[in-house]
């Protein structure tokens, strides 16, 4: 994965300097933190010095906003250092601010018989003079506390600037929209323009000249290499060479076109997708498009493609889901969809099989299916309002019960516990608002998708 860019900011007080204090010790301890941070895979971007009064603040920011990389600034108090110096300069800021609280000392009663340690390990109350003023001046921040040698503090850092980098992605994401929306679907649907103007997503609707000027460049090698690749990766089960054939050949005329579009991710409404000028439904490339780390939602659903754009961007174990039916017997919920899916998170082997489909004149196709694997999850819901979005998260397990040989191996299948029994579970969810198109995400802390819901300015409900 590409290193996330963030920016560093250490912040001082000159009356220190003034004074002769080393300030040595201070600044080993950032640069070891900072290692820290590249060791995770972090890009670190310092301020060019450590800042103490307003200028210097003032030049950090500059540089930090004039680096479109960069999503987040981390500040980290080397002492204490007066609010007002720094506090116009971060009204300025671009992108959140995390704070760093932490201190190069992890004792400090035990030694006081030997040495004084109060110069070095006072940071914390210049946090709190700067977490008042971001406070009192409506600037929303995170915080991370503790010592980077005993405890998690680095890792909870971490997990705010993955937020970030998904926050960063969301707002800047572009779209693809293949056959419109689906015709009274209701629940996510957003306007185009709306949707840029609160989130900043570019939506870009695909026409059918665009369509049929990729397709007819798609040549037989093109498609022949696409099968003999998904020999290689899946269990190709496919008997009707036609079908399959169109199927591939659509598929990749879509993958071209999310590449010179630079698209972020796509939605194919299905039930219209043959007014876009498709020959076959290309159920197997929506899921290619996950393993590639691109978002994705069914019908004409931009907001969740968006969505899952922004999650896989950073948790590549990403996939787009529907809660289909509840188990009442055994207290869990049937993920389900036709045929889209991340295969990179499946129980088994994928399975590209033979597709009936009737829905509209592009007859039967081809489509992929498994089920999803076992293990923690996290099930995010983002819902329209009537004024913004709710962010609707809870912690899941994903269970070992599902089998290819069941009735339920012909379509997409995931088994999910929820945190809580099903009958209230689906409550809450319901009486929060909350679609019927998710993402799930593996290998996330429910925290982190928390305060990438904050981040991104929503009001997050934690079921």
């Amino acid at each position: 994965m590409k290193k996330i860019k963030v920016a560093y900011l250490p912040l001082y007080i000159k009356l220190y300097d003034d004074s002769g204090t080393d300030r040595s010790y201070y600044e080993m301890y950032m640069n070891k933190l900072v290692r820290m941070l590249e060791e995770k895979n972090i890009e670190v971007v310092m301020a060019d010095e450590v800042c103490r009064v307003e200028s210097e603040f003032e030049k950090a920011v500059e540089k930090f906003n004039s680096d479109s990389e960069i999503v987040a600034v981390v500040t980290q108090h080397l002492a204490y250092s007066p609010s007002l110096e720094s506090i116009g300069a971060l009204k300025k800021l671009n992108v959140p601010i995390i704070v760093f609280d932490t201190t190069p000392d992890y004792e400090l009663l035990s030694v006081a018989e030997q040495e004084e340690r109060i110069g070095a390990n006072h940071g914390i109350h210049g946090v709190q003079d700067m977490c008042c003023m971001l406070k009192r001046n409506g600037i929303s921040y995170d915080i991370c506390c503790g010592h980077a040698l005993h405890s998690n503090v680095v890792d909870e850092l971490c997990g705010y600037i993955h937020a970030a980098q998904a926050a960063n992605t969301f707002k800047n994401a572009r779209i693809g929209m293949v056959g419109g929306e689906f015709k009274g679907m209701g629940d996510f649907r957003v306007d185009d323009e709306y949707y840029k103007e609160t989130i900043g997503v570019e939506t870009v609707r695909q026409t059918k000249e665009t369509f049929e000027t990729y397709y007819s460049n798609i040549t037989d090698e093109d498609v022949k290499r696409e099968i003999a690749l998904d020999c290689e990766k899946y269990d190709v089960t496919s008997k009707n060479e036609e079908n399959y054939y169109l199927a591939v050949k659509t598929g990749l005329a879509i993958r071209r076109w999310m590449d010179d579009e630079k698209l972020d991710g796509i939605t194919v409404n299905f039930l219209n997708a043959d007014e876009n000028g498709l020959p076959k439904m290309p159920f197997a490339e929506c899921c290619k498009i996950m393993a590639r780390g691109k978002g994705y939602a069914g019908e004409g659903d931009n907001l969740t493609a968006g969505l899952v754009a922004a999650l896989i961007n950073v948790y590549p174990e990403t996939s787009f889901v529907e809660m289909f039916c509840p188990d009442w017997e055994k207290d869990i919920i049937l993920l389900s969809h036709m045929g889209e899916f991340n295969p990179n998170i499946t129980a088994w082997k994928p399975v590209v099989i033979d597709k009936p489909f009737n829905y509209n004149s592009m007859g039967d196709t081809v489509s992929m299916v498994s089920c999803l694997k076992a293990g923690d999850a996290v099930y995010v819901n983002l819902a329209p309002m009537a004024k913004g979005y709710s962010l609707i998260i809870s912690k899941v397990e994903m269970l070992d019960v599902g089998s290819p040989n069941s009735a339920y191996a012909t379509a997409v299948q995931g088994w999910m516990k929820p945190c809580k029994p099903i009958d209230e579970f689906l409550k809450l969810f319901s009486m929060a608002g909350g679609t019927h198109h998710s993402a799930l995400v593996y290998g996330a802390d429910i925290s982190e998708i928390e305060t990438f819901g904050k981040m991104m300015g929503f009001d997050v409900v934690v079921i």
